[in-house]
């Protein structure tokens, strides 16, 4: 097949254009930025596949956050608009998008199926979701992947992570208590797979046993050998990251419901194999 991926050079897109190259699908790169020459690149593909997206681990400016809603919403209609155009549409639309579509809670569980939250990044999640719906209206196939914290050392939280435990200056973030719907980048490549070769929905990429931050912590101190004794306290969260913070802070317990109702085996289900998996 000939896949299109847009924000294809960042963590994850960097390891999925591997996975598909490697299986002897062509690929093609994208960017978001431009819309027109990303629809351009698009045209006649088999799959488009949008990862773009501003960064959310940054502190949230008025600035900050109006880039993590443009780059979800206006970038993909302008780009659906412009690929309408071409008259050679593509099979089928993969859209990423985020656990935090389901809010925040430290006592709910929630699953493909739940409704959306109503914080911010809910609302952007909702937002992104219902523009990659209106690929269907175009003829195209949709999958939508919520995505959780993907763990590998090429990107991602835990590549910032790593070193601080490396040299036992990790600890539990805020209270500890809130949960983590973490997912090995082996699992998160699959389920774009999976997404790619023919499911229409919505898939959590979760690992099947989220875990709160206090034991995420002492499996990452274990799988590195060195003690977890630095706390971060809310207080410095919300001076680094502002009103963001709460992401770090409180967190969501998402099950992979539906994805392991596609018949999709998890390689990584526990938090301990996977991060010895990831750090040795």
């Amino acid at each position: 097949m000939i896949i299109t991926l847009l924000g294809g050079s960042g963590f994850i897109g960097r390891a999925l254009a591997t996975a598909l190259t490697g299986r002897g699908d062509t690929v093609r790169i994208a960017s978001l930025r431009d819309p027109r020459a990303a629809a351009t690149t698009a045209a006649g593909s088999d799959v488009v596949v949008n990862l773009a997206g501003a960064a959310v681990a940054e502190r949230w400016s008025d600035a900050q956050k109006s880039a993590i809603m443009s780059t979800r919403v206006d970038l993909p209609k302008a780009f659906l608009a412009a690929l309408a155009g071409t008259g050679a549409m593509p099979k089928a639309y993969v859209s990423a998008s985020a656990v935090g579509y389901y809010g925040t809670s430290r006592t709910a569980t929630f699953t493909e199926a739940s409704a959306a939250g109503d914080d911010f990044l809910a609302r952007v999640c909702t937002a992104w979701e219902a523009e990659a719906h209106h690929a269907g209206t175009l003829g195209m196939r949709v999958a939508i992947v919520r995505t959780g914290i993907v763990l590998g050392t090429t990107g991602g939280a835990l590549a910032k992570l790593l070193p601080l435990f490396r040299f036992g200056l990790g600890g539990i973030v805020a209270s500890g208590e809130q949960w983590y719907s973490w997912i090995h980048l082996a699992d998160q490549i699959g389920i774009y797979l999976l997404a790619i070769d023919g499911y229409t929905g919505v898939l959590n990429a979760t690992a099947p046993n989220p875990v709160k931050n206090r034991e995420f912590t002492q499996a990452l101190a274990h799988a590195v050998h060195r003690p977890a004794l630095f706390p971060a306290p809310e207080f410095a969260l919300k001076l680094v990251f502002g009103e963001g913070a709460y992401v770090v802070t409180e967190g969501q317990r998402v099950l992979p419901e539906a994805t392991l109702a596609a018949g999709y085996a998890f390689r990584f289900p526990e938090i301990d194999a996977a991060l010895t998996d990831i750090v040795t």
